[in-house]
């Protein structure tokens, strides 16, 4: 197997053997324990019961991202009304949020700026809202120079 270059030269197994190293930092396991570490799905780390996710700045950037664009039906309607499209007022996402998961399409296309919307949402409750379903922490590492960032998921 060829290992793909990530940013700053760091190859995805350093990179996967330095998460494992957050993530006995953070939880300040030893090294016997960090023997019990399975991960799932590229990282999503389980350990004691728990998961896990640990990710690169632009890793949990690009799964926040994600989670919003899933979830964006249930913001609250005037956050949304604040980055519609012109002439689009709360009204609207208020009739649409009643019908749950299946108006998403819908409330996205009257998003004025996606990117700005998702920035601001992370801006006012910050990545760990989105990412942990936990506690709602974000929780930042560093190894050897490069931050990693660790989210409780259950």
């Amino acid at each position: 197997m060829q290992t793909q270059t990530i940013k700053n030269n760091v190859d995805t197994d350093q990179v996967e053997a330095e998460k494992v190293r957050a993530l006995q930092s953070h939880l300040n396991l030893t090294d016997d324990e960090v023997g019990e570490i399975t991960l799932e799905d590229g990282f999503l780390y389980h350990i004691h019961g728990n998961e896990y996710k640990v990710l690169t700045d632009d890793e949990a950037d690009d799964e926040v991202k994600e989670y919003i664009e899933q979830s964006v039906w249930a913001f609250n309607p005037s956050f949304l009304s604040a980055h519609a499209k012109d002439g689009i007022d709360e009204d609207v996402f208020k009739a649409l949020s009643e019908k749950c998961e299946s108006s998403n399409e819908a409330v996205k296309s009257l998003i004025k700026d996606f990117d700005d919307f998702v920035d601001d949402a992370v801006l006012s409750d910050g990545r760990g809202h989105f990412l942990s379903s936990y506690d709602g922490y974000e929780h930042e590492v560093n190894i050897k120079g490069n931050y990693y960032y660790i989210y409780r998921t259950n």
